[in-house]
């Protein structure tokens, strides 16, 4: 166990934000946790080879075996035999119950954070809605970021209404958005409208200059006639 835990702090491989924070609703300690984002790693449909495995982690193949034999028990993976191109019968690991128990445990999280809402519907459904699209899973975990990094729901909700405002339609310009408002410290609707009248004032300033200087440079020509 201690071997795969180092691995995992070592980061020798890759573990998606969204794994980690829901391993538990998978019922698997870490150890297996860890195993389970190796085997994840690999892809799906891989040839399932102990004696390698054992070796990548410097495990014994009895623990790889253990491991294995529990993520199956679990119903996060299965090791089915299949022909080969050349016809040959080889071990494969399917990892396609594992994808499937994922995407229930994000659309649960996703039904749990809809049930906040905002003017009879939630971030999720408003922003579906201006999008005219259903949103996908990466969308999801980056409202939800947004959400756990205290922006409020009221506040995304303008940056929204800024971007369909200007005919944009994807999350990227939302995040810019609301980074610009965090850095002035814009965090309610009502700082928004009072950022957008000292910005419209200003720029009203600007254009009577434009205007000012115009008529100088007009009447200075006008006077040397």
């Amino acid at each position: 166990m201690d071997e795969l835990v180092n691995i995992f702090k070592d980061g020798s491989f890759s573990i998606p934000i969204y794994m980690l924070k829901n391993y538990k609703k998978l019922k698997l300690k870490i150890n297996e946790f860890v195993f389970l984002m190796y085997l994840y790693n690999k892809g799906n449909n891989f040839l399932f080879n102990p004696d390698k495995i054992s070796k990548s982690l410097n495990i014994d193949l009895t623990e790889v075996m253990g491991l294995i034999s529990v993520l199956t028990d679990k119903g996060l993976i299965r090791v089915d035999v299949i022909k080969n191109d050349k016809g040959y019968m080889e071990d494969v690991v399917i990892m396609d119950d594992f994808y499937k128990k994922l995407s229930l445990i994000i659309m649960d999280d996703v039904n749990v954070s809809k049930s906040n809402e905002i003017d009879g519907s939630s971030i999720f459904d408003l922003i579906e809605k201006e999008f005219g699209r259903t949103l996908g899973p990466i969308e999801i975990e980056i409202i939800k970021g947004w959400l756990e990094n205290n922006f409020s729901e009221e506040l995304i909700k303008e940056a929204l209404k800024e971007a369909t405002f200007n005919g944009v339609s994807n999350l990227r310009y939302i995040d810019k958005i609301l980074y610009e408002w965090s850095k002035k410290g814009i965090k309610t609707a009502k700082d928004v409208a009072e950022n957008r009248e000292k910005r419209n004032e200003s720029k009203s300033r600007d254009e009577e200059k434009d205007i000012d200087l115009d008529t100088l440079e007009w009447n200075w020509f006008d006077g040397d006639e």
